[in-house]
């Protein structure tokens, strides 16, 4: 392709024109620019879309208006969230497909909406603008565009995401069809005994059990299941199998390697993983997998070899029974170390370079590991995902855990999501349910039998009881409401669910019914938690899980109270204020607003504000009435992966007045600020940086649902805005009730936006759906 004009007629198309019929958009380049240069002044795109369009125009002048006008939503999708433009869901709904308006969009005298612009277009007509060779190829090639899908559901990609999803589909398969012996599955008789050491007897069926099993039968395997299903516990139970066999067989232990996608999720699963592993039956799980047995047949082999020269097969023999405790404690000590408890992001796994996309490790360059565990997999994009499947090397196992319920990535993909779309229905053959009948002496359900079961669902496992929430809890009885079923024909005993579940006075669920110009709620539940929200009730008698947690629920003022009452001497030694800086983390993390959007008096620039005007008004903090933008008791979150401070995008950290390392000795020469993060290793550690050091981070008093993937907070309060937006999803509210670990409140303002929510799910195109 080569240049044919130097300049897209931005100025040919008169704008009243546009208002008045919006539809000389799809006939003339000149009307089309012109529009997207209004959508774009108006906020509705980005710059970068409208180039976009700009580019391929200068690259073949005849393209029509109408490829023009699909290459700019094709790219404005993307910053979406979504992998590629559906062209005709895009002609049925365009207003809510494209989500334009977007949020806080005033509305006052806006330009041409899309289905405006789009009315009376068909998918014939649109699909025939693209057959365009230089641009739009439908395979292998160099066009910047890629069509692809059917002839009813057409799609259309910018080539590189079309590569990224064509290379993830490539490589699952093809790890779903290996057959090698590094990845060779175990007798399901030989599993039976094992599982059962790893697995206490249940009344009910064990769905940790089947996942562990699935999982060993294939290099890739996903498990998935809500808060508090025990993905973490079933994943280390499985790696300590999977080191046993290994083990046992006389071979190397694995290389296995944890990754998250975000510091915070990392740090989580450290300390989970650090928690499990110390509670596996290590000792059993060695004698059942023969690790000692092994050890004496090698020696007796290094016997006949002649390996031994000083001594005879007799004495080896002798030796071993001689030290068969301190053996057996070696070999267990050997198993139980072969079970790594340290977590990586996913970044920092392939090696990220800067100011480039591709990674350290590649095809070329593949991760030296055998298995590979990512939880949080829900957050993982697309592009992540390639680079991950194209850094395997071909002998590894993949296991992903993730809730397939949980909001997709920021970026473009919904990856868990995608592969798990027929995981609630189970889709076992014949032939899985059997080996799994032997290898874990429980049938399946029938309801999760398919005689047409796809490969891959042989490969994912649900996790379908949770063990955290029980059914005295609200917050668990909620998310099941939220996520049930989405049919026409249930909305209504949906919704009904959930109103009852909201009345019921549970003892961990506040609801709060706002007016939108109430001016204390907001106060009340930053400062205090709002106690007074929760019903009272004697919670010795509910489940025992609450039993140890803060009763009443407590808000901001706590963590800022230990913050002002527990501080050190300014002489006191650094290993005092690391204490103080943990013990305030800790008490932060009993507490976190979280909210649906950005923008507005709802989103996290509105609710900061309010709840910073909140705390001063307490003497809580003291921010000079905002001009100061770093003070002590300013938590911070970091928006983006620094690796040279070993921090990464999700950390949380809270800004301290330390003692000035010039001071003197029973003098006063004022103090320094610094901001406290926890390691995120797994330690105890305090990480202790400069706020001059910090740029990629925004004050944390209020955070979107979206942050807050991958943390956990005592208790958390989600405040749904007073106006409908797309953003607004089942997907959103679940994730956000579910980021409460024992109480949660519930705050709706105006009318009140729960119930249509629950009914709204997040759509996000792509081609692995399908």
């Amino acid at each position: 392709m080569s240049p044919t004009h130097s300049q897209p007629p931005l100025d040919a198309a008169p704008q009243g024109t546009l208002d008045q019929a919006p539809e000389n958009a799809l006939a003339e380049p000149a009307a089309l620019f012109a529009l997207l240069e209004r959508w774009v002044a108006r906020g509705w795109l980005r710059s970068l879309d409208r180039a976009f369009a700009d580019f391929l125009y200068r690259e073949v002048a005849d393209a029509s208006p109408l490829l023009l006008l699909a290459a700019a939503l094709a790219s404005h999708q993307l910053g979406r969230g979504h992998v590629c433009l559906d062209l005709a869901l895009t002609l049925e709904t365009p207003d809510l497909a494209l989500s334009l308006p977007p949020e806080g969009d005033s509305l006052e005298e806006p330009p041409p909406l899309p289905s405006q612009v789009m009315a009376g277009l068909e998918i014939a007509d649109w699909c025939a603008a693209l057959h365009q060779p230089e641009l739009v190829g439908d395979g292998p090639g160099a066009t910047p565009l890629v069509l692809d899908g059917t002839a009813e559901r057409p799609r259309l990609y910018l080539r590189r995401y079309w590569q990224h999803e064509q290379d993830i589909h490539s490589r699952i398969a093809m790890r779903l069809a290996v057959d090698n012996s590094a990845t060779e599955p175990p007798e399901a008789a030989r599993l039976r005994p094992l599982l059962d050491t790893l697995f206490a007897p249940q009344d009910q069926h064990d769905w940790q059990k089947t996942a562990c099993a699935l999982a060993t039968r294939s290099p890739f395997a996903v498990i998935t299941g809500g808060p508090g299903t025990g993905k973490t516990t079933t994943v280390v139970r499985l790696l300590a199998l999977l080191q046993g066999l290994t083990l046992g067989r006389g071979e190397q232990a694995l290389r296995i390697r944890l990754a998250a996608p975000t510091g915070k999720a990392a740090a989580r699963l450290n300390e989970s993983i650090a928690g499990q592993v110390g509670r596996l039956p290590f000792e059993q799980l060695a004698q059942d997998t023969g690790s000692l047995q092994t050890m004496r047949v090698t020696s007796e082999d290094e016997a006949r070899r002649g390996s031994t020269k000083t001594r005879s097969l007799q004495v080896v023999n002798e030796q071993f029974e001689e030290d068969t405790n301190t053996a057996s404690s070696s070999g267990v000590a050997h198993l139980e170390a072969s079970v790594p408890k340290e977590v990586a992001t996913l970044h920092r796994l392939l090696g990220s370079r800067p100011d480039t996309r591709r990674f350290r490790h590649d095809r070329h360059n593949p991760l030296p590991l055998d298995v590979l565990v990512v939880d949080e997999a829900s957050m993982v994009d697309v592009v992540m995902m390639a680079a991950l499947l194209e850094a395997l090397p071909p002998h590894a196992r993949l296991i992903l855990l993730g809730d397939k319920d949980q909001l997709a990535s920021v970026e473009a993909g919904s990856i868990l999501g995608d592969l798990c779309a027929r995981a609630e229905g189970g889709h076992y053959t014949s032939a899985t349910a059997d080996w799994l009948h032997e290898a874990t002496g429980q049938r399946l359900p029938d309801e999760v039998l398919d005689a047409h079961g796809q490969p891959l669902d042989q490969s994912i496992a649900m996790l379908r009881v949770s063990h955290r929430f029980t059914a005295e809890s609200g917050i668990g009885q909620l998310a099941a409401a939220i996520n049930a079923p989405l049919a026409e024909s249930e909305a209504r005993e949906k919704r009904t669910a959930i109103r009852r579940v909201l009345d019921h006075g549970y003892a961990d669920l506040s609801h709060l019914k706002l007016k939108s110009d109430d001016t204390q709620w907001l106060p009340r539940l930053a400062v205090t938690g709002y106690p007074q929200g929760f019903p009272q009730k004697d919670h010795s008698e509910t489940s025992q899980e609450y039993a140890s947690e803060p009763a009443p629920p407590v808000g901001y003022a706590h963590f800022l109270t230990v913050m002002a009452q527990e501080r050190p001497a300014d002489d006191g030694p650094q290993a005092a204020f690391d204490d103080w800086a943990r013990r305030v983390l800790n008490a932060h993390g009993q507490f976190q607003l979280l909210c649906a959007l950005r923008r507005g008096p709802w989103g996290v620039e509105g609710l900061n504000e309010r709840v910073r005007q909140a705390l001063e008004r307490e003497k809580l903090i003291d921010s000079q009435d905002g001009r100061q933008l770093w003070y002590p008791g300013r938590p911070v979150l970091v928006t983006k992966n620094n690796y040279g401070l070993g921090l990464m995008n999700g950390d949380i950290g809270i800004t301290l007045a330390m003692p000035r390392p010039d001071a003197s000795p029973g003098g006063h020469s004022g103090h320094l600020l610094r901001v406290a993060f926890p390691a995120g290793d797994g330690s105890e550690r305090i990480k202790w940086v400069l706020p001059s050091r910090l740029q990629a981070v925004e004050t944390v008093f209020a955070m979107t649902v979206h942050k807050s993937q991958g943390s956990e907070f005592t208790h958390a309060a989600l405040v749904l805005p007073d106006a409908p937006n797309p953003i607004l999803t089942r997907e959103l509210v679940y994730t956000g009730i579910t980021r409460a670990r024992h109480w949660l409140t519930l705050a709706e303002t105006g009318r009140g936006q729960l119930l249509d929510a629950a009914q709204r799910r997040v759509m996000r195109v792509s081609g692995l759906g399908g």
